[in-house]
């Protein structure tokens, strides 16, 4: 007995190994969806790279950032803090988790192709009334014990591929969600980096206003110096001393900002903003040399792009296995165990029973339900289309607005220098001549005014550039390529 049941079982296994190979499969041949791709970036001429801060003309495998991407600035405070997000970050553990539910899907449509068998072991033990007629004799009313052991087999074959394509589109989903993965661990390291290009550049206009307030208070000591002396007057002396809370005040409203960066990442990096802290330095950083590539390898490059082809191929599947439904569903059957009323007989040969058939079932009126199923995928394979379309344009778009930024600020930064330059001489000069009582402290209250705010542009600018630089390494997709996308094969393994 248990050998016929071994057999009916290996072959109905064996069979569906053939079925799965040669059975039809209605989903429509998968292409990737055609894009327009220009053939160079529109604001990546070499023209701009002699005067763009951190641009050179790519030299061989300088096509992709490879590995930490990070370190491509050159901070080492930054590497610890970008090795801490992978461990720590609970958005990144959070897809992860995404991740392995969408890989536990494939296994459980993979499930279906094989049978099912159950077991049922019951002992049950009646009695018949015997006021009641039923056909037996007077001994038969007495108390029964039927001990049963079946086992049980249904198979549905995959005729017309519809668990096929179901497994096919939940391997396009699970590379989906491993594609989401990368781009969230991207979005959040290049948070922690533009975070902490925000925080240093705090930490250079604490600075910058610290020896304001220094400055000013002299200007305000030489005020009342030359009041004294009858040179000047009480009114000078009020505009420095307004003029020095201001400063004082500014200094003090930066470690706002500051604290606000600290603490976002503290959280980016998994720990309480309560007991993180990061020392104080100023913005020393320059915008590195990034490798560019050319359009074409951005489809490849991004992973977000990467996910949205999978929903693409996952959609095309999902119109294989709405078709599936429009044929019959044939069932195989198998049924075999042991049954007898007394225990030492339960087991034995004469015990035995088993059957065996198949069974069909064909739809024949469902009022238009799936041929609207099948729209409804269409329709959905269209959507994803569109959305991928969409990516494809949105990644251009931010890549061509990252190099304008940056060649653009390269400009701004060189002629604030200048103008910074142009207002430390007229600043020096005019402290001069109100010295010799040539002109008024107003004036000299005006060019210490135009030099603040032309040093605070200058920081802000090169605050700018450098967040600009982390964006522009998302935008081309870090050091990510559709090549690290999990296979069929790994996505169904036992493993992490």
């Amino acid at each position: 007995m248990r050998k016929t049941i071994l057999r009916l079982g290996a072959v109905i296994c064996v069979a569906a190994e053939i079925i799965s190979v040669a059975g039809c499969n209605f989903a429509p041949p998968y292409h990737r969806p055609d894009t327009e791709t220009p053939a160079a970036f529109k604001e990546l001429t070499p023209a701009d790279f002699k005067n763009t801060d951190g641009w050179k003309v790519a030299q061989p495998k300088d096509d992709a950032l490879r590995g930490p991407w990070w370190e491509i600035f050159g901070d080492p405070q930054l590497n610890a803090l970008e090795q801490k997000v992978d461990v720590s970050n609970q958005t990144i553990a959070s897809a992860t988790a995404n991740f392995f539910a969408a890989r536990a899907l494939v296994k459980e449509a993979q499930a279906q192709l094989y049978p099912t068998v159950t077991v049922n072991p019951s002992l049950t033990y009646s009695r018949v009334p015997s006021n009641v007629n039923s056909g037996f004799t007077s001994s038969s009313h007495g108390p029964i014990t039927e001990y049963s052991l079946p086992f049980d087999a249904t198979w549905t074959p995959d005729l017309w591929g519809s668990v096929r394509n179901t497994i096919r589109a939940a391997v396009n989903g699970a590379q989906a969600s491993a594609a989401d993965l990368a781009n969230t661990r991207l979005t959040i390291q290049t948070e922690v980096a533009v975070d902490y290009f925000e925080l240093r550049g705090q930490d250079s206009l604490k600075e910058l206003l610290d020896a304001t307030v220094v400055s000013f208070q002299q200007s305000l000591d030489l005020t009342k110096t030359l009041y004294a002396t009858g040179i000047d007057t009480q009114q000078a002396i009020s505009a420095a001393q307004s003029q020095l809370e201001s400063a004082t005040a500014q200094a003090a409203a930066v470690g706002i900002q500051r604290a606000q960066f600290e603490h976002a990442i503290a959280m980016l990096t998994g720990q309480p903003a309560s007991t993180f802290s990061l020392p104080t330095r100023i913005l020393d950083s320059r915008p590195p040399a990034i490798p560019f590539g050319v359009p074409s390898q951005l489809l490849e490059r991004r992973p977000d792009i990467a996910a949205a082809e999978r929903l693409v191929a996952q959609a095309n599947a999902q119109i294989g296995v709405g078709k599936a439904a429009f044929f019959p569903t044939v069932t195989l059957s198998a049924s075999a165990g042991f049954e007898s009323d007394l225990f030492s007989h339960w087991l034995s040969w004469p015990s035995r029973f088993f059957s065996v058939g198949p069974s069909a079932s064909q739809i024949l009126f469902d009022a238009g339900l799936r041929q609207a199923t099948v729209e409804q995928y269409r329709a959905q394979y269209d959507e994803a289309v569109a959305n991928y379309r969409q990516d494809v344009l949105t990644a251009f778009q931010q890549v061509e607005d990252d190099l304008a930024a940056l060649r653009i600020l390269s400009v701004e930064i060189e002629h604030e220098d200048l103008a910074v330059k142009s207002a430390q001489e007229s600043l020096d000069q005019e402290i001069d001549r109100y010295k010799l009582g040539i002109d008024p402290y107003l004036d000299v209250l005006t060019a210490q005014n135009t030099l603040l705010a032309d040093q605070q542009t200058s920081v802000d600018l090169r605050i700018e550039q450098m967040t600009t630089s982390g964006g522009l390494i998302e935008a081309i997709g870090g050091g990510w390529d559709e090549k690290q996308l999990p296979t069929t094969r790994q996505i169904t393994s036992d493993g992490p």
